[in-house]
């Protein structure tokens, strides 16, 4: 039996996955798992027992990636759960910037009282008129997940779309549209494009990309859209930038204190995954996650570990081992399992940086004595045993 902490509200839907022996528990220093949403754990002691974070959606940065790493918590994401429902409100930004839909319904509610309106619109519509998108210049920045269908369904709107992803996929690949335009370098899509969409994660290399370099490069009116993560963009550059006629119009899904008081900016409470299908989806993928973790010790989705699976759990026990800077895993748990009369009957091992994960199932059950030999071994983390 396991006992869960949900740090956020979880989908019934998704929890339901659960193994009905699991205990969900307010109490996060008696659980094996946590299931979070946008909680912080950055100031969070983690509990010595917890095994494993899922994040019910695809941003991360509100947990602890290293802290958890050298402890050997699997920290799990759900991307693509949400995808549909990012795409669908960067599409509707997208017509948004293009069109001053908000500014004509907020002067229909302030002309509310006139008996008149419907003569009165016919002068006043004017100020609100916009552009169709069809035809236009579409940059997607990041190709993953969301940004694929983004650029696909721009396409199907007529919009001409340039795509660029240095960590392209082969199934993203596949899955694009064969009329999306590849480029090399974001520059690429800063100097030929009327509209911008950014769908990156939030790292080092990515904290403020758009910035006055970038916007410099731009055609003057551009149209930023940012339903990814708030700090990608530079605010105080494109305060400037909106000041000065290089951009136009940006469109953010993260309001901050800042951004809310820019001329120029529609700024969104955070819709992205905000539906209830892209929430079920979410909650489902994090509990089928974590419970084939917690059962059979398979990495699937993780984000600070490798994927490494051996299926359904079989034999008298399944080892995991988990390693910093350690070489040939597989062979030196085997080795140390022989030398107690212990065979290994199936194992695999992958890594990711310098971390290592390796699974083996072996024939005979695993003593503590045999449990602590292995966590001797050199760049061992630690070492779980399920049996």
């Amino acid at each position: 039996m396991y006992a869960v902490t949900c740090l956020n509200p979880i989908a019934k839907c998704g929890l339901e996955r659960l193994p009905e022996e699991y205990k969900i528990t307010e109490d996060v220093q008696e659980a094996q798992a946590v299931l979070v949403r946008s909680a912080s754990m950055h100031e969070m002691e983690l509990p010595e027992g917890l095994l494993a974070v899922a994040r019910a959606g695809a941003g991360v940065n509100n947990i602890p990636l290293d802290r958890c790493a050298d402890q050997g918590i699997v920290v799990f994401n759900t991307p693509g759960a949400n995808a549909n429902g990012v795409k669908e409100l960067t599409i509707a930004a997208l017509l948004l910037a293009s069109r001053d839909i908000v500014g004509g319904a907020v002067w229909v509610r302030a002309n509310k009282d006139d008996e008149n309106i419907g003569k009165t619109v016919e002068k006043a519509k004017k100020a609100f008129a916009g552009n169709e998108i069809a035809g236009k210049k579409l940059g997607v920045l990041g190709l993953g997940a969301i940004g694929a269908q983004v650029a696909n369904t721009a396409v199907q709107l007529g919009m001409d779309v340039y795509g660029y992803d240095p960590y392209l996929s082969v199934g993203a690949a596949w899955r694009m549209d064969s009329r999306v335009n590849w480029v090399k370098t974001p520059e690429e899509i800063y100097q030929t494009c009327d509209y911008i969409t950014i769908h990156v994660p939030l790292t080092d290399s990515t904290k403020g990309m758009l910035n006055s370099e970038a916007f410099r490069q731009m055609k003057d009116g551009a149209v930023i859209l940012n339903m990814a993560r708030d700090l990608l963009v530079n605010d105080d550059d494109m305060e400037a930038a909106l000041k000065s006629g290089k951009v136009r119009k940006y469109v953010t899904d993260f309001p901050n204190a800042r951004t809310a008081k820019m001329q120029g900016v529609l700024a969104i409470p955070h819709l992205g995954a905000s539906t209830e299908e892209s929430e079920d989806n979410c909650a489902v993928m994090a509990c089928d996650q974590l419970t084939d973790y917690l059962e059979n010790g398979n990495i699937v989705n993780s984000v600070n570990y490798p994927p490494c699976s051996l299926g359904a759990k079989k034999g008298a026990a399944r080892v995991a081992v988990f390693a910093r800077g350690a070489e040939n895993m597989i062979g030196q748990v085997s080795d140390l399992l022989s030398q107690s009369g212990i065979s290994v009957t199936a194992a695999a091992g992958n890594k990711k940086g310098d971390l290592s994960y390796t699974l083996a199932d072996t024939d005979q059950k695993i003593s503590d004595s045999c449990a602590e030999a292995l966590k001797k071994i050199g760049g061992v983390l630690k070492v779980r045993i399920m049996q």
